[in-house]
């Protein structure tokens, strides 16, 4: 399988290349050359295959003989190690708890698999590497947690002041070692914003062996697709007709595997692009007007993107054709206030607590099916509520009780360089560490 870069389709590479540089020239993003589809038994069977073989089989295509197929099995079997079960809310909602992993947020998922295949790519590497990565909240805990004492790898974590939860701020900065935390003055675009600087300047990428682990880079973005079938292969114990699958959306990579592992066979209804205050792509749905903007803090932190880099990849899979992608995706923009009144009502009503997140998707889900009767579908529940005590607990009036996996972490010290939305202090910075 090669990748051509969206930007300069002239630049093709294996899927080694593509996991190592993140992107390509110009930022641009790989994309598959082609995509490869579902054997139609296979999905109409998934009852049959155990976790571990759904899982190869979703990615098998996309690597090739670039990982031995042990090897290979081996990294997706970890990659799934823990519970991803689909529950029942009410009749007509489902959500697939993806929050049982090491770090609680489903980004625990692509990052330890593309942490596992970067370290098999590197293991003869004599240069240290420097995992250099974004966050709105979750997907530094997880890369922090796959790459956490790895010979020959450091981490370097930028994620915005004062917007993520304490949970997620100890994830990113308790651990030491090689991850290195730094707290910008700013918004997740602009964290963003400079790691995208970063990877295009010709000194950093003379001195440092740069690599990305955002949700930019193809062995983060692509396994996404297995747990849609883990969860197909759930739904189909429950239900004969296909999902409406909703999607907490903030930089589009999450929503935008599940469209592929569709586009490949994965029978959906539709897809619902769950957003919170940071509307672009909502807007664009229904104006056809794509207009990033700067993003806004909100209770659904990890979804505060007003740039989201993944949208591309979507507009890629419907060949830019606007009407084809609205016939498949819509878009909904939920406020903090209902997003708390859906905790507190789901709550009480369900006996099922949710995250902001979550909640964002169940109330454009609802939304949805109360507009299309008939219909039924499932939420991706994309962090433990534990994440968000604050938001929560005032919206259930219960405490949640801190998992015990995360009692040593939050009894340490946090450890950050506090720097401001500026490309020469994370130039320095980079530099000096090394």
């Amino acid at each position: 399988m090669k990748y051509y870069n969206l930007k300069d389709r002239e630049e093709k590479v294996d899927f080694k290349t593509a996991t190592i540089k993140g992107q390509g020239k110009d930022k641009g993003l790989f994309f598959p050359e082609n995509i490869p589809s579902f054997n139609e038994e296979f999905i109409q069977n998934l009852r049959q295959y155990s976790d571990e073989e759904i899982a190869y089989q979703c990615m098998k295509d996309f690597i090739g003989n670039e990982i031995p197929v042990e090897i290979l099995k081996k990294i997706v079997a970890e990659t799934i190690s823990f519970e991803i079960p689909l529950r029942k809310i009410n009749d007509d909602i489902s959500v697939l708890e993806l929050f049982h992993g090491p770090t609680l947020a489903f980004k625990d998922i692509g990052a330890g698999f593309m942490s596992r295949c970067l370290s098999y790519f590197l293991e003869n590497q004599q240069k240290k590497v420097t995992v250099l990565v974004a966050t709105s909240g979750d997907t530094g805990g997880a890369v922090a947690h796959g790459f956490y004492d790895l010979p020959g790898i450091d981490v370097v974590i930028l994620y915005p002041k004062n917007r993520v939860s304490p949970v997620q701020e100890k994830q990113l900065t308790a651990l030491g070692k090689n991850i290195y935390a730094l707290e910008v003055n700013g918004s997740f675009d602009d964290c963003q914003g400079l790691v995208k600087q970063a990877f295009s300047n010709e000194e950093i990428n003379n001195r440092l062996f740069l690599t990305s682990a955002n949700s930019i880079n193809v062995a983060r973005w692509l396994p996404q697709q297995i747990y849609y079938l883990l969860a197909l292969k759930q739904w189909q114990q429950i239900e004969n007709k296909a999902p409406v699958i909703c999607v907490p959306s903030g930089n589009f990579g999450n929503i935008c595997a599940g469209i592929l592992a569709h586009l490949r066979g994965l029978p959906a209804e539709h897809f619902i692009a769950a957003c919170n205050a940071n509307d672009v792509i909502p807007t664009y749905l229904e104006t056809q007007d794509f207009n990033p903007k700067k993003a806004v803090a909100t209770l659904s932190n990890a979804m505060d993107v007003g740039d989201p880099s993944n949208f591309v990849r979507i507009l890629e899979l419907f060949n830019h054709e606007f009407d084809s992608l609205k016939n498949k995706i819509s878009g909904y923009s939920i406020d903090d206030a209902r997003t708390m009144e859906t905790i507190t009502v789901v709550y009480n009503r369900d006996q099922y607590i949710l995250d902001p997140h979550s909640a964002v998707a169940f109330a454009s889900l609802e939304r949805y099916l109360k507009e299309n009767p008939g219909k039924k579908g499932f939420i991706l529940g994309t962090a433990h509520p534990v994440k968000f005590p604050d938001a929560v607990e005032n919206a259930i009036h219960t405490k949640i009780e801190i998992p015990q996996s995360l009692d040593a972490l939050m009894k340490k010290e946090k450890k950050t360089v506090e720097i401001n939305a500026d490309f020469e202090e994370l130039k320095r910075f980079l530099l000096d560490k090394n």
